[in-house]
């Protein structure tokens, strides 16, 4: 992996994202815990730097994203941006990296969890929609809390949280800016799991193990397949088209094989191997 990994407490001092491999599982960590891991221009480079490296290397299966210190992300550094002598420097062309939280342009081929703790608001919220799932603690609060402030969401949150919760209750969070709690997140489709405060981490990591588990071309083929219906499909035609395309190949690779596995007798009665 090209990113820089860190695997020594010790060595985090002034490093404001550090990274940690647990076998197929990296985990990366915002580390401004005395701003509740609000993003600078550094952070946001850093955090681009570490997902884009996830995103290469072939060893590494699912990412975790985690915030330091009990607050996933509380958005872009509003002192920061307050204190700046010049106009903010962003890329205009969305096609480009960075967004100006980071990575919140990329498509990763391969799965992201958020496991949120504490504030997930603004442009903290906008990267915790960034991942495929978000494991989120029993008192994290998210929200678009940048409408107090007239900062506006530049980094997908008008794009995904739609998709994901529909425009009504979106459009209910953007316009109001208000708190929402773990269980009303989890009634919305925000939250994917509600896990006790202090194991969004420990909750994440085991969700990642379970993925990795599974034949991955398979797993990445269809997860491809449901972001291209959401996202890129110009029609219900052209996405079942997309959805063929992209499996047919996993066929002799990994079907195949599977199918063997189940004659001999694994996995039947739905049972997975880590039950």
């Amino acid at each position: 992996m090209t990113g820089q990994l860190c695997h020594n407490p010790s060595q985090t001092a002034g490093q404001t994202v550090v990274s940690e491999l647990r076998g197929p599982v990296v985990i990366v960590e915002i580390n401004r815990p005395e701003v509740r891991n609000a993003v600078n221009q550094e952070t946001a480079g850093r955090l681009l730097e570490e997902l884009q490296a996830f995103d290469r290397d072939p060893e590494l299966k699912v990412a975790v994203l985690h915030g330091k210190g009990g607050n996933f992300c509380a958005g872009y550094d509003l002192k920061m941006l307050a204190n700046e002598k010049a106009p903010l420097k962003l890329e205009q062309d969305v096609r480009k990296d960075p967004g100006p939280m980071g990575p919140s342009r990329l498509q990763l081929s391969k799965p992201l969890i958020a496991a949120v703790s504490g504030f997930a608001v603004a442009g903290g919220l906008e990267l915790a929609l960034l991942a495929d799932l978000r494991v989120v603690e029993e008192s994290a609060i998210m929200g678009v809390f940048c409408r107090r402030f007239g900062v506006p969401l530049i980094d997908g949150g008008t794009v995904r949280l739609p998709r994901l919760i529909g425009l009504s209750r979106a459009l209910d969070l953007i316009l109001t800016g208000r708190p929402v709690g773990a269980q009303e997140a989890l009634a919305y489709g925000l939250a994917n799991r509600v896990v006790p405060n202090g194991q969004a981490l420990q909750a994440s990591l085991q969700l990642a193990e379970e993925i990795s588990s599974f034949p991955q071309r398979c797993l990445r083929a269809d997860r491809s397949s449901a972001m291209h219906s959401c996202f890129d499909a110009s029609s219900f035609t052209q996405a079942l088209q997309y959805e063929f395309d992209h499996g047919v190949p996993v066929i002799q690779e990994e079907a195949i094989p599977g199918a063997t596995k189940f004659v001999g007798g694994e996995g039947r009665g739905g049972k997975f191997s880590s039950d």
